[in-house]
């Protein structure tokens, strides 16, 4: 995760552009089992003052997912811009979700956790296949017929009916 600590001692202030790029194996650093695949570009513009810096994230790729509705492999674009404002200190803290304080001393700034959390907003709420050029679901058909079948039944766990039992002598 170090290609995603910002060194900034030693740059002159103005602007330093750096691009970044994201993928699966930066997904398992943290907890996030819903994407199986990811390329995502991430071009950055940090302007250097004395004592702040801002970045300006322009994101933009495609996540591997799978369909809430069929269970299908299913790609999700993203693109969005975010801020980031890091000032400089003697002490750490976070004043809000886009304002950071470090210590001027660390002389770089780590940007991944900021990175991730960008990429988890700008992911849909739902997330399924979406509709063919008819207004036709493009989900697995095998999968929607299933859904759709009135006739579907399945078997209760019997584990379910012992507890309905517990609770009914209640």
């Amino acid at each position: 995760m170090e290609k995603y600590q910002i060194q900034f001692s030693g740059l002159k202030p103005g602007l330093h552009n750096f691009e970044l790029t994201l993928d699966h194996s930066f997904f398992e650093h943290y907890s996030y089992s819903d994407i199986t695949d990811c390329k995502i570009k991430i071009l950055t513009e940090m302007e250097k003052d004395e004592r702040m810096l801002v970045f300006l994230f322009d994101i933009l790729g495609t996540l591997g997912m799978v369909c809430d509705r069929c269970g299908d492999p299913l790609v999700i674009e993203i693109a969005g811009k975010q801020n980031l404002v890091v000032k400089l200190s003697d002490h750490y803290e976070e004043e809000s979700e886009d304002i950071l304080i470090i210590k001027e001393s660390d002389g770089r700034v780590d940007i991944s956790h900021f990175l991730y959390e960008y990429v988890c907003v700008m992911l849909p709420a739902h997330r399924v296949h979406g509709n063919d050029s008819k207004g036709k679901s493009l989900c697995n058909p095998d999968v929607i017929k299933r859904l759709e079948d009135p006739d579907f039944t399945h078997e209760p766990d019997p584990r379910w009916e012992v507890l309905r039992k517990l609770k009914e002598k209640e």
